[in-house]
């Protein structure tokens, strides 16, 4: 019998908790996982505007994930956020992961450059989601496809484009000997 890992996600969002789902499978492929969710508060603006608030955001919902539901193994952070740069607004996840240890992992997603029509009203004070809704005509797609899902006609869904680093975010757990344990 496959060891039993006890995950816990910081969000009820569907793509968030399938992100770690198949991010955590593809670093331990030998172990099953169960996952519950929490809603916890990212202590960050609705919409993180740099990429320097989206990874607090996420350190913040993985501890207070960790503080939520105690008996776990992991505890996941993963929080979406925006930054304009010269190439024009970017939009990207965080993730981070706390274990029992205290040890943690980090990886940022892969980042895109939104169109301005979406860009413009997340300037304007409008959530990405939201305005991804409002341009797309869709309802919810923060919950779905998401803005890179809207974007590619589906060849890439919001869910696909954080596995990638929920996995990476798991080398430390994978080479623990590399990586100390943090305080705090």
């Amino acid at each position: 019998m496959k060891e039993l890992l006890r995950l816990v996600v910081s969000s009820t969002n569907p793509v968030k908790l399938r992100a770690v789902e198949n991010g955590v499978r593809d670093a331990f492929p030998d172990l099953d996982a169960t996952i519950a969710s929490v809603a916890v508060d990212s202590g960050v603006s609705d919409q993180p505007a740099t990429d320097a608030e989206t990874r607090i955001g996420a350190e913040n919902r993985a501890r207070a994930a960790r503080d939520a539901e105690p008996e776990a193994d992991y505890w996941f952070g993963v929080e979406g956020g925006v930054e304009d740069s010269s190439q024009g607004m970017l939009t990207f996840a965080w993730i981070v992961v706390v274990d029992r240890d205290g040890r943690v992992g980090r990886a940022r997603s892969a980042a895109f450059v939104l169109p301005e029509a979406v860009a413009g009203k997340v300037r304007g004070g409008m959530e990405l989601g939201h305005a991804d809704d409002e341009v797309f005509g869709r309802t919810d797609s923060k919950r779905q496809d998401g803005a890179i899902g809207l974007l590619t006609a589906g060849a890439l869904d919001r869910a696909g484009l954080y596995a990638p680093a929920v996995t990476a975010a798991m080398i430390p757990f994978l080479n623990p000997g590399l990586y100390p344990v943090e305080s705090g």
